[in-house]
């Protein structure tokens, strides 16, 4: 998209009401996540399906690695409490275009990924509920989607986690299990 194709920025006002909107998606997204995810044995979760290329544990930590990226370090840069929430070896092993590894060697087990979903998903939606909304106006660098603002990396959250909602659905039935919707 190129600058003259961007949509106007938004006021304060207008933000608020955005974050609002985009707090329920978030919830909305990650209840639907949370119910492939409960629809799927464990077992199976460090399984790279053949002719696939993902897994259902990378998955899990990639949604948690953009989720801390998008919603807490792109709101407010790193805290020194966000190295115990996140280590840097989990970032790595997660991130945009990190390579996913079949089998559980070398990677935190189910408990562990779902557990770091959860504590990045509750901290940053309490840090999203008390935030200034003039803040979410505040450039941010590249990449960024829709808006050059901190509101844009809010905006994004749920549909990036609707993508690989979709996915996860796909690997359930590479994986042989019937849709849950």
């Amino acid at each position: 998209m190129t600058d003259s194709a961007l949509p106007s920025l938004p006021d304060e006002a207008s933000a608020a009401a955005a974050l609002r909107t985009a707090l329920g998606q978030i919830e909305f997204a990650r209840g639907y996540v949370l119910e492939l995810l409960e629809a799927t044995p464990r077992e199976l979760w460090f399984t790279i399906p053949a002719g696939g290329s993902t897994s259902l544990a990378w998955q899990i930590g990639h949604l948690a690695v953009s989720q801390y990226g998008l919603l807490l370090f792109r709101q407010r840069g790193r805290e020194p409490e966000d190295l115990e929430l996140i280590p840097g070896r989990f970032r790595k092993r997660y991130a945009r275009g990190s390579t996913p590894s079949d089998g559980e060697e070398d990677q935190p087990g189910a408990d562990e990924l779902l557990e770091r979903l959860a504590r990045i998903h509750t901290q940053s939606l309490a840090e999203l509920r008390a935030a200034d909304p003039a803040r979410l106006l505040e450039p941010v660098d590249p990449p960024y989607a829709l808006y050059p603002i901190k509101l844009g990396a809010v905006l994004f959250c749920p549909l990036h986690e609707q993508l690989h909602a979709g996915q996860i659905g796909l690997l359930r039935r590479q994986l042989g299990l019937a849709p849950v919707r």
